[in-house]
């Protein structure tokens, strides 16, 4: 009788156990029994981790019984010619031959000034005039005097030419009033110094000095003057492209703080190339109409250097290189409808554009080219395509 009550109890826990294994999540978690909501998370980590295991071994049963689980998947993209246009790209600053700052020529007091910041000028124009100490006086009676030698010596040489007279007397009169006609020239040069005349027309950018200050040649500044009809670009150039850049070349201009972009040429190109840097200069003219452009103002420019009509341009990402220093490239061979054979073709490539590069040697228009997978598939190699761009 003890054995069938022992046999009972037995099998009502067992039959407890099983009940609790059957029990949905649902229904463990609705008991709020935290005991056996842990079993219940142990239970299923339990099984989660034999599932995984389980199914790593049907995935390596799978890639040894079926061949094409192994083939790598690529995609391709045909090659085409096409034109390639290289640019060289340099950058420059705006420059004026115009744009300079008048310096006096005679020391004395700023007595006049004529014109204002900002004031359109012309060539010639008096800008400013200096006390000239009484130099207009001295030139008055220099010119009275000069006029009086210049009288006594056409007398004396009329008299000279009836032969009357001595040659001394002659020749003293000339002396005198050739003497008298350089000295009214020099002093006339001196006053002229006195008037500061624009040297061409522009805008007048600054005033400098102050109406009555006392100015000394070379050293007071006066004002600046600038032209911006006649503005250019000027930048160096590497030795390399002196074939190429030469006057009269196209060259698109870009002014990134303008947003302004235009065409030009090439003015000007140097015929001295810099030992410390092997470049030489160029220049490039620039049209100014709305005088936006300012001098020092930053430019880009593009310089066509090279074009091929029937270049192939590839990703450089695609490229790869061997151990003798020669890149390749992998190429699809017996194609059948999307499955084929990777082909290791070498290349020889030339200059790049951005992300592509120009293929000199190797590939032939319409050659099937592994894009995405080309370094991770093997010559020979099955391949299976995904899409052809």
């Amino acid at each position: 009788m003890k054995n069938i009550f022992t046999l009972l109890i037995f099998a009502l826990l067992i039959l407890s156990c099983s009940g609790d294994k059957n029990k949905s999540v649902e229904d463990i978690i609705a008991t709020e029994n935290l005991e056996l909501i842990r079993k219940k998370k142990t239970e299923l980590d339990a099984s989660a981790k034999e599932i995984s295991n389980q199914l790593k071994q049907i995935e390596a049963k799978i890639k040894i019984l079926d061949p094409q689980e192994k083939i790598p998947l690529i995609t391709t993209f045909e090659a085409k010619e096409t034109v390639f246009t290289h640019y060289l790209e340099l950058q420059g600053s705006v420059n004026t031959k115009q744009n300079i700052i008048i310096y006096p020529e005679f020391s004395g007091v700023l007595s006049h000034l004529y014109v204002k910041k900002g004031q359109r000028v012309s060539k010639g124009q008096i800008l400013a005039k200096i006390d000239d100490g009484g130099l207009s006086q001295q030139l008055s009676q220099l010119k009275i005097q000069t006029a009086l030698a210049k009288t006594t010596f056409e007398r004396q040489e009329r008299l000279w030419n009836q032969k009357i007279g001595s040659e001394i007397q002659f020749l003293q009169a000339k002396a005198t009033s050739e003497a008298q006609e350089q000295a009214v020239s020099q002093l006339q040069n001196q006053v002229s110094k006195t008037v500061v005349r624009a040297p061409f027309g522009g805008t007048i950018d600054d005033v400098i000095s102050e109406q009555g200050s006392v100015i000394v040649p070379g050293q007071s500044a006066l004002f600046r003057i600038v032209n911006l009809q006649d503005m250019y670009i000027e930048t160096d150039v590497p030795e390399r492209y002196i074939s190429e850049v030469v006057t009269g070349k196209d060259v698109q201009v870009d002014f990134p703080v303008l947003n302004k972009q235009m065409t030009a040429k090439v003015r000007q190109a140097g015929n001295f190339i810099n030992p410390a840097n092997r470049t030489f200069k160029i220049e490039v003219g620039v049209a100014n109409k709305e005088k936006l452009i300012k001098p020092n103002l930053t430019a880009r420019l593009k310089i066509n250097d090279y074009t091929n009509n029937k270049a192939i341009l590839i990703p450089q990402s695609i490229i790869s290189e061997n151990a003798n220093g020669e890149q390749y490239v992998y190429t699809v061979s017996d194609k059948v409808e999307n499955k084929g054979k990777a082909k290791r073709v070498i290349i020889e490539t030339g200059r790049t554009q951005g992300d592509n590069i120009e293929v000199t040697s190797g590939l032939e228009n319409g050659s099937e080219i592994i894009k995405e997978g080309a370094r991770s598939v093997k010559d020979g190699q099955d391949v299976k395509i995904l899409e052809v761009e």
